[in-house]
């Protein structure tokens, strides 16, 4: 394939000369987008995507504004610590409340109808052990974000919703949903406003140091910057192999419009493994990826008909029982995971930095980890 070629104005306006380049143009990329031009308004910002839209999560994800269910919570404090996981859950919060600020609830479709964990018929032992923690928890995350009475059993929903084989509810007042395309949409925007530049379809195959810059190769020729940040979550270790991220599939459907629907907020069960909202008059619902996680620790979008068919299975006899509504959209997004609970944000290389694995809570994170390395680059 030959090397495209640039005219001068091409060189001079688009390609050359970039202080900074971000890979990827995702929640995070942007985010550190707009820290580095809020800071250094002289700077020049290239953003490079390799998709048409951005390619992981961003905008293929569930739209969740969520800081982790009862269940989750206490996995993440079995498999770390109270300390780390309270910290996890004031980070994510801080972050949502960023993204607000930053975008504003109506440029994003910010609804705060609550999140609820959903524990099923056979599921009792579970979900006593959960409820039991809710007093503990809710003092643990007060000192975290400043709020009270955080969960609640809220089992006299159950009916409301119509849902079937539901046995308890632990509800969340604080937990809301958002239009994750209205939430890139509106970063796009302001990315433009203060000079950033945008480009897509161009992936990045080789990242090496020259002289002074760093030299990226790339679908579209050769690009050269003084700093690299990389931002592509779960496609981080195709670049830098050492690092401790691995995909995620998160595999998704929405309904066409249900009569009558009776949800409305977000919802939990398996313990965070699979996932459902409104949206439109329609049910959003995704996860399975537990059901094998090695066919889901992929870089490939699509579907897989095990997946599929349990998403159906919940939908026809949980969700929706008996109602058999029809598919309208299916689609999947790609995660980062890592054995850490909390987010890498570090220099990889002199001059290359990393702000990757959001372990499936980028929309909570994001805002703050582009941040983080926006500082960090600029502190070093």
């Amino acid at each position: 394939m030959l090397e495209p070629s640039f005219s001068y104005w091409e060189r001079t306006a688009f390609t050359d000369n970039a202080d900074v380049i971000i890979i990827g143009s995702g929640l995070v990329g942007l985010s550190a987008a707009l820290q580095l031009k809020k800071q250094q308004p002289t700077l020049k910002v290239l953003v490079l995507e390799r998709g048409f839209l951005p390619s992981g999560a961003s905008t293929k994800n569930a739209g969740f504004a969520c800081f982790g269910t009862v269940s989750e919570q206490i996995e993440a404090i079995n498999h770390s610590s109270e300390t780390e996981a309270m910290h996890l859950v004031a980070y994510k919060w801080k972050g949502l409340q960023r993204l607000r600020e930053n975008l504003g609830d109506a440029n994003i479709d910010y609804y705060q109808y609550g999140g609820h964990e959903l524990f099923m018929d056979h599921e009792e032992t579970h979900a006593r052990n959960s409820i039991d923690q809710i007093d503990h928890l809710n003092k643990l995350i007060q000192q975290a974000i400043g709020r009270a009475d955080i969960y609640s059993v809220a089992d006299e929903k159950i009916a409301d919703f119509g849902f079937n084989k539901v046995k308890h509810i632990i509800y969340n007042s604080f937990e809301g949903q958002i239009h994750t395309g209205k939430m890139m949409r509106a970063l796009l925007y302001k990315a433009y406003q203060l000079g950033v530049l945008v480009l897509n379809n161009c992936s990045i195959s080789v990242i090496g140091q020259e002289d002074q810059h760093i030299r990226l190769s790339t679908s579209q020729g050769i690009f050269k910057a003084g700093k690299v940040i990389l931002a592509t979550n779960a496609f981080a270790s195709q670049l830098y192999p050492q690092l401790d991220v691995v995909p995620g599939r998160g595999q998704v459907m929405v309904t066409r419009p249900v009569p009558g629907l009776k949800l409305k907020g977000t919802y939990h069960f398996n313990q965070g493994y699979y996932y459902f909202r409104n949206i439109d008059g329609r049910v959003l619902f995704g996860g399975g990826r537990n059901l094998n996680y090695k066919a889901e620790e992929t870089w490939d979008f699509g579907h897989t008909d095990e997946v599929k068919q349990q998403l159906i299975n919940y939908l026809n006899e949980v969700i929706l029982p008996g109602q058999n509504v029809e598919i309208d959209y299916w689609w999947s997004g790609i995660m980062g995971f890592g054995q850490e609970i909390s987010p890498i944000v570090n220099q990889v290389r002199p001059n290359i930095f990393c702000a990757v694995r959001c372990n499936g809570m980028g929309v909570a994170m994001g805002s703050l980890v582009g941040e983080e390395v926006a500082e960090l680059l600029l502190n070093s």
